[in-house]
């Protein structure tokens, strides 16, 4: 038998669907998990907060496999991890259709201005004229991560007439590698930031990068909020240099209540709710991860697996 430690979260959805071979042992608590941990060859050791979660995996000294719904798994010992050989699959995917949605939506509504219909209606002022003239058709779009997230993204935003340019390492038609998008910036007048946190990724755009985009240009971000200098971006939009920035990550989250971003006219922050926006992302998880008990059963490889040293 292999045993499985695993959050009681997932329990209704998992439970009736696990082979016989994997024994589960349920947790409630850190202090169950801890507890259990040491004797787990898979582990989904998910809870809300993340620190615990990585002192789950470090007391998992006898750990195989490690499951995740998280797609960023930055604040994971992922070196010790790798250094156990330890495969771990996290929830890259999971929400893609949902952020995909959602950054549609937030640039139709900075488009469109709906933020000020919306108050107007609260107001119950009849507006005599829209707010926001932008039209998405025709304009230019830099999608800097081309993973599960921004590949549906760019298909969305093509089938309103726009014109996506990724970056991706290997280059292509109609893309730019990661060195050569830098001195593209003014061509472009939307950045959408969908990359992994990482070493390489963190502070990519910071006031010289902000300084190269049109005036109006608008940074859309749903990666990670360390991947803006974003004091930097304070200062830019306060000067107006961009038009605007829609954030659905922040650094930190939650935002402090007197930070600047808040009050913004010229930034949307929206909470991170992106990959929240959706009910299905726990039965996705589950139905994943009994897929992935077959093939780990069978000797074929799992999937979605982390690089572990290129964190993501």
């Amino acid at each position: 038998m292999t045993k499985a430690v695993m959050s009681a979260l997932i329990r209704p959805l998992v439970e009736p669907r696990l082979p016989d071979w994997v024994e589960p042992m349920w947790f409630m608590t850190k202090e169950q998990a801890l507890e259990f941990a040491p004797e787990a060859e898979i582990g989904w050791f998910d809870l809300n907060e993340k620190e615990p979660m990585a002192e789950i995996a470090t007391a998992a000294t006898n750990l195989r496999w490690l499951n995740s719904i998280y797609a960023g798994l930055d604040f994971m010992p992922l070196d010790l991890l790798a250094e156990r050989g330890v495969t771990v699959t996290n929830g890259v995917g999971i929400n893609a259709i949902t952020i995909a949605e959602y950054v549609v939506m937030l640039m139709l509504a900075h488009a469109k201005g709906y933020r000020e219909v919306v108050r107007a209606q609260e107001r119950k002022e009849w507006l005599l004229d829209s707010p926001g003239k932008r039209e998405l058709a025709g304009e230019r779009v830099l999608m800097l991560g081309l993973g599960a997230i921004g590949s549906l993204i760019k298909t969305r935003l093509e089938a309103f007439d726009m014109t996506v340019t990724p970056v991706r390492r290997s280059g292509g038609e109609g893309a730019l590698r990661p060195g050569e998008w830098r001195e593209k910036l003014g061509e472009f007048d939307w950045v959408i930031l969908a990359v992994p946190s990482t070493d390489e990724t963190r502070h990519m755009i910071g006031e010289i990068e902000l300084a190269a985009m049109r005036p109006n240009a608008v940074l859309v971000n749903i990666a990670r909020g360390d991947v803006v200098k974003q004091d930097d971006l304070v200062a830019a939009l306060e000067a107006k240099t961009i038009e605007a920035a829609l954030l659905d990550v922040t650094d930190p989250e939650p935002l402090p209540e007197d930070h600047p971003l808040w009050s913004l006219d010229n930034a949307q922050v929206t909470m991170h709710l992106s990959g929240r926006a959706q009910t299905k992302m726990f039965q996705r998880s589950a139905d994943r991860f009994i897929e992935n008990l077959e093939r780990w059963n069978g000797g074929e490889p799992v999937s979605p697996q982390m690089n572990l040293a290129a964190g993501y």
